[in-house]
């Protein structure tokens, strides 16, 4: 991690796994021994609404977990794009899937990749990993941690009968950091 601290909103549908995309970025940083909070946002948007949380990471104590302006966005869907895209710091940093966000005007003071993670995770051959995808681009646009961090973490997440996940999600999110390199 090259800066002190780094404040990441990660939004979309209710059960395009969201909070998991969260909860990983938030045991990777602690597998780096970071300190971090993973504030999830619940209620009716479960299932069909827009859903969010946010990732908190810090070299130094966290004073404060409430994120108002954040490094980068992680936005699934439009309708979390247009509600969180203002909470970008300028020189920040938006990711989004533009296999479901189309013909957007994106701000000229961030840097936007957009990845039609969709596709990539139809490609891949499971539409449940275009979390996992998103989170690869954002490592490849961000360069926090490197991806054995995160594969580590789905070791220790992905257990039992999960185990046939890990494999995937690995595919999944290496997807993710070459779309960021195209």
């Amino acid at each position: 991690m090259n800066k002190t601290t780094e404040k990441v909103i990660v939004a979309g549908f209710g059960g395009q796994g969201v909070m998991l995309l969260g909860q990983i970025l938030s045991y990777a940083a602690t597998e780096e021994a970071l300190n971090t909070v993973w504030i999830p946002s619940y209620g009716p948007e479960t299932r069909g609404g827009t859903a969010n949380c946010s990732v908190v990471i810090s070299k130094e104590n966290i004073n404060s977990p409430v994120v108002s302006s954040c490094d980068a966005l992680i936005a699934l869907n439009e309708p979390s794009l247009k509600k969180f895209e203002g909470k970008v710091k300028p020189g920040g940093v938006i990711i989004t899937n533009s296999g479901l966000i189309k013909d957007y005007d994106y701000r000229d003071d961030v840097d936007v990749y957009a990845i039609d993670a969709s596709k990539i995770a139809l490609e891949i051959g499971n539409l449940k990993v275009v979390n996992m995808v998103a989170l690869g681009a954002y490592l490849g646009a961000n360069k926090i941690f490197d991806t054995p961090a995160i594969e580590k973490v789905f070791t220790k997440i992905f257990t039992g009968n999960k185990t046939k996940l890990i494999e995937v999600n690995k595919k999944a999110l290496q997807a993710g950091v070459d779309a960021t390199r195209l």
